[in-house]
């Protein structure tokens, strides 16, 4: 294993950086750097953080086996169809039920046996537990019976989620497949490129696109029309469909959440909470936060949500999107075209950056969604390409570093609330990206780079390991 001395020599010849250059915009001594070089020291956390951004690096090179910085997933050019971040699926978690019973259905496709074994890693093993990961595919390997294990040791060196898959007959192992488990109940195989589904976008970065719809005069969801191609309105009536019933099944559900917490669920009482007096801003506050509650309870309670871009985040676009079709009298249609651009925002994160907490934080889950979210309202306010691109700038660079740590694991504090809150964010973006479009400094796609960059700085503690942060609260 490299020594931090030997990866700081390494970048700097890399780059084409004397030490005399490197000591100089460190502000120390090059007798230094030579020492660090040479093994006779090493740099502080302070020396390393300016280093890593110098080099353009993240600070977890300085620390990471060589294993960990080789195995990394491929990332394939271009994006997959958005029928791979929209997905109908039950809860509480893409990336830990559905994701999972994926990753079961198709290794029993694959490789029929007498039973089956599953070993979880990382935050799969770790959260496994209040998800239900184990439940899940123990029902997806029925009638065949399947051993789940938790491996809480060995460390993830290619992403957090990861879990092995063994096939056993005549009392041998016959079959073993690693899947890695990358959020939004999208999985990949090891050795495959991310989600081998075809790439059918060949532009991934919001610029890009804009500048192509730009050019034929277009709107960011007649794009992804255009790219998609046949049936794929139909997947998105199916998708809106799903939505709306989730959330009408959330405001009538009454009782406590399974998982021992204790949860009652609030959205009927939320939606039902008219006071005299009440003005429209709370009103609006109320609705919506009632919305995204109903969609959050159902699926913590392990009912049928759509991935938007993940089961955890599910309540947010669809809260934003319900309340403002009766706001505005809106058409369906109106709605899918949103929905549709917010799925490209949503991609793009997803190719770019992650939509995983446990790899990102919940920046990448919530975060997300409240970007899809504004960038959804601002197309259904009819507002150009480059209001949507901040809309959707604003709502997610504002949920940069948000943590990832559910108490005991379950989808439910602060989970739930925290999709109301996003909801609100989400319209007070779209609503500053319509008033200051003309003063933003930044592009959608830095703060993409910013997100990913931020997630991999993050301690592990924070991403979906209930290690630390509000999973170490006692609840009374």
């Amino acid at each position: 294993m490299r020594t931090q001395g030997e990866r700081i020599k390494k970048l700097r010849k890399s780059k084409g950086v004397t030490q005399r250059e490197l000591a100089e915009r460190l502000g120390i001594s090059e007798q230094a750097i030579s020492k660090w070089e040479k093994n006779l020291s090493n740099p502080s956390t302070k020396n390393l953080l300016q280093i890593a951004k110098i080099f353009g690096v993240s600070i977890t090179y300085f620390y990471q086996s060589e294993e960990s910085q080789s195995k990394k997933i491929v990332r394939g050019s271009g994006m997959a169809s958005l029928r791979e971040l929209y997905k109908i699926g039950r809860g509480p978690s893409s990336s830990h039920t559905i994701g999972p019973e994926r990753a079961c259905l198709r290794f029993k496709a694959e490789h029929p046996a007498e039973s089956y074994r599953a070993v979880l890693y990382g935050s799969l093993s770790k959260t496994g537990k209040g998800h239900g990961t184990d439940y899940v595919i123990k029902e997806t390997f029925l009638p065949q019976i399947c051993e789940v294990e938790f491996d809480f040791d060995t460390e993830c060196t290619v992403h957090p989620n990861t879990m092995d898959l063994i096939a056993i007959s005549g009392g041998r192992e016959i079959a073993k497949q690693r899947f890695y488990s990358v959020g939004g109940g999208s999985i990949v195989a090891e050795g495959e490129t991310l989600a081998q589904s075809e790439m059918i976008y060949p532009l991934d970065t919001f610029k890009d696109i804009a500048d192509y719809c730009r050019a034929r005069g277009i709107r960011i969801w007649e794009y992804a029309f255009e790219i998609e191609g046949e049936g794929f309105y139909a997947h998105m009536e199916s998708i809106w469909k799903a939505m709306r019933e989730s959330m009408s099944a959330g405001i009538e559900d009454e009782g406590i959440l399974p998982g021992g917490l204790g949860v009652h669920k609030k959205a009927k009482q939320l939606y039902n909470s008219y006071k005299e007096g009440e003005n429209r801003e709370t009103r609006e506050d109320r609705l919506v936060c009632a919305l995204a509650f109903a969609v959050g309870e159902q699926n913590a309670a392990g009912q049928r949500i759509v991935t938007a871009p993940t089961c955890g985040a599910a309540g947010v676009l669809p809260a934003v999107m319900l309340y403002h079709k009766h706001k505005r009298q809106a058409t369906d249609d109106d709605i899918i075209k949103a929905l549709t651009t917010a799925g490209v925002i949503g991609n793009l994160i997803k190719h770019n950056a992650s939509i995983s907490g446990a790899e990102c934080g919940c920046q990448a889950e919530v975060g997300s969604a409240c970007s899809m979210a504004a960038a959804a309202l601002a197309e259904l306010y009819g507002m150009d390409i480059d209001k949507i691109e901040y809309a959707a700038e604003i709502a997610l660079e504002h949920h940069l570093g948000l943590t990832c740590d559910p108490i005991c694991g379950l989808v439910q504090i602060p989970c739930i609330e925290r999709n109301a809150v996003a909801a609100m964010r989400a319209i007070n973006a779209a609503n500053l990206a319509d008033l200051l479009f003309d003063t933003r400094k930044i592009s959608f796609d830095k703060v993409v780079i910013a997100m990913k960059e931020t997630g991999d700085d993050m301690s592990p503690a924070y991403k979906e390991t209930s290690e630390a942060g509000l999973a170490k609260i006692a609840v009374k």
